[in-house]
């Protein structure tokens, strides 16, 4: 483990990226329902099926928030009792798969993104900063094959020690959230031990993760308003955003979680 450098308890931090460092998760999540809007109603067309929209609230934050992408599109349509072939990740997107699927709504993402650009959170930015000043070890951990990209858009590569994302996932067969192994992973690129360390979170499969990875502290940022899901789901501290946060405040939360 690192020799230990800061006046802190924990030794590093691992954040998700969407939702928690850029604002991406509603680029994620509108894409998410036009893919499947459009499935859907391709559905009721062809095969004469009730039409029902992918809504936010049932659909996205229940099945498909955080997962990997397939994951995502299995959980949805698994909800719909929706049977059909999984399919291969080199799928085109027209094909009716759920990697077809998946690789559809990756378009639609890279579409908004590139048209739109991608913002970073302030506060977020600003503890990042304050972790590089006291030599804590900083990751960043995420189920999305986008992660560099939105990365390098923002600036932001060069704050993180260690990068797991989808792609790094797939390579080394890593299961998805709501397993701990994207974050333990990251731990343990950083050479830190998960139990002194700290998890931040935006969606209910990344909380759980966080605690089935046996982290420290898992931080909740209910960007949604969904601060009972986070808590319930295994946060142990929750707010709406960094504003107003400090490491000592951290450190505070740490220190209380595990003199428990």
């Amino acid at each position: 483990m690192v020799t230990k450098m800061s006046n802190y308890s924990f030794q590093g931090i691992i954040f998700d990226l969407d939702g928690v460092v850029t604002k991406t998760a509603q680029v994620h999540a509108a894409a998410w329902k036009e893919m499947f809007d459009e499935y859907l109603r391709l559905r009721e067309k062809r095969d004469g099926e009730v039409f029902k929209e992918f809504t936010y609230e049932e659909d996205y934050l229940t099945y498909v928030d955080g997962k990997p992408r397939y994951n995502g599109v299995q959980s949805f349509l698994e909800s719909r009792a929706v049977q059909i072939l999984f399919g291969d990740p080199g799928d085109h997107s027209d094909k009716e798969t759920v990697c077809g699927l998946g690789n559809r709504k990756n378009d639609k993402f890279l579409e908004v993104l590139n048209k739109e650009g991608v913002q970073a959170y302030d506060s977020t930015i600003a503890i990042i900063k304050q972790l590089k000043l006291e030599n804590l070890r900083i990751g960043v951990a995420s189920s999305s094959k986008n992660c560099l990209p939105i990365l390098k858009k923002t600036g932001l590569e060069s704050y993180f020690e260690t990068r797991v994302d989808g792609v790094v996932s797939a390579e080394l067969k890593l299961q998805g959230k709501p397993k701990g192994d994207i974050f333990v992973k990251a731990a343990e690129n950083l050479n830190i031990d998960p139990k002194s360390s700290i998890v931040v979170e935006d969606a209910v499969s990344g909380v759980q993760a966080g605690k089935n990875g046996g982290f420290g502290l898992v931080i909740g940022l209910a960007r949604e308003n969904n601060q009972k899901d986070l808590l319930e789901n295994g946060a142990d501290v929750v707010v709406d955003d960094f504003e107003g946060v400090n490491l000592d405040k951290i450190e505070q939360w740490f220190i209380q979680k595990n003199n428990q």
